[in-house]
């Protein structure tokens, strides 16, 4: 437990603390009692940097004590989570399947390994051993009691004679074992198709621009050509006829010293990572410098989200057409008064 606590204590551990505890993990843990070793597992399930080598090992031990990792560690990837489903077995997916916000491909992958169980079923299998138990002592206090043969009356021998015996029922057919296999693949793939219409609903790819703004490939080579030229003057005559906006909102966005917002309008834009980068730090070459180990240009982009970048830039799109066109609609109406005063002065004459 020293060496788990230890390992905890660190938020930021090296790739030498991981190598070191990995080595280091697994012997411990073997020489360790088994409530030392659920100890372990429970304090390792809260932390976001357990390696690689130590969560499958702790995955494939038995459920007793893998469970409660299982279920809440935060650093198992949907890959490792597939893994251990399918090298582990049903028990070990049952535990996965009670972690909270699986995605749609880990859910899919168990529906395919056929563990899942639906809830009712898993209900009528713990409520069948008591009511199994039940029935039998209810049947053998019935077996306990005398037989009590009923003696016919003499009307109801007679109507006995007299009525023809009924003919049993036929028994209905039971479905092949053909046709309730395939209805349960049929069941299984329709399941299946619906998570992933749901998966690629909720989470659209990078490559999926269909209503909303993106850059062309001549407009993204016109952009990088201009910034290794130092031309901010066709940069900004570029950018403004990708965001079809004022040169003046452009112009505005590139006096931003701290490149924020240029940097919002190009990922806004969905332009190339490797682009951005380049153009950033040729117009801003403060972002280049390294600060705290690494440069102000990975902080940068760090903290900003794609998803915020093309609100906000809509944002700026939206307010530039109002002030644009309010200001022609001012100096069209001012100009049309200019003529009138004009037509009116040369009148009067």
């Amino acid at each position: 437990m020293a060496t788990v606590s230890s390992f905890e204590s660190l938020d930021h551990p090296a790739k030498t603390d991981l190598k070191q505890f990995s080595l280091l993990f697994q012997p411990l843990f073997q020489a360790s009692t088994q409530e030392a070793r659920r100890e372990a597992v429970a304090a390792l399930s809260q932390s976001r940097h357990v390696p690689v080598p130590v969560a499958l090992f702790i995955a494939s031990q038995p459920l007793a004590v893998a469970a409660p990792f299982l279920v809440s560690s935060p650093c198992l990837s949907d890959e490792l989570l597939i893994t251990i489903a399918r090298s582990q077995g049903r028990d070990h997916a049952h535990a996965i399947m009670q972690r909270e916000n699986l995605s749609a491909t880990v859910i899919d992958a168990l529906v395919g390994l056929r563990y899942a169980m639906p809830v009712g079923a898993e209900f009528a299998n713990r409520q069948q051993p008591a009511d199994t138990a039940l029935s039998e002592g209810v049947a053998l206090d019935m077996t306990d009691l005398p037989d009590r043969p009923a003696l016919p009356r003499r009307s109801d021998q007679g109507q006995a004679k007299s009525r023809p015996q009924p003919q049993t029922a036929a028994a209905a057919p039971a479905p092949a074992p053909d046709d309730a296999a395939r209805l349960s693949r049929e069941r299984e793939e329709r399941l299946r198709q619906t998570i992933k219409a749901l998966d690629r609903h909720l989470n659209r790819p990078d490559h999926d621009r269909l209503g909303a703004r993106a850059l062309s490939e001549t407009q993204a080579v016109l952009l990088v050509r201009f910034a290794r030229a130092r031309e901010a003057d066709h940069f900004a005559t570029t950018l403004a006829d990708a965001l079809t906006s004022s040169r003046w909102l452009v112009e505005r966005i590139m006096l931003d010293m701290s490149g924020r917002q240029l940097a919002t309008a190009l990922m806004g834009l969905a332009m190339d990572i490797a682009d951005i980068i380049f153009i950033l730090t040729g117009f801003f070459p403060d972002l280049a410098q390294m600060e705290n180990g690494e440069p102000g240009i990975a902080r940068l982009l760090a903290s900003m989200n794609g998803g915020d970048c093309e609100a906000r830039l809509e944002a700026w799109l939206r307010a530039d057409a109002y002030t644009y066109e309010t200001g022609n609609s001012e100096a069209l109406t001012s100009a049309r008064g200019s003529a009138a005063e004009k037509t009116r002065s040369s009148g009067k004459r």
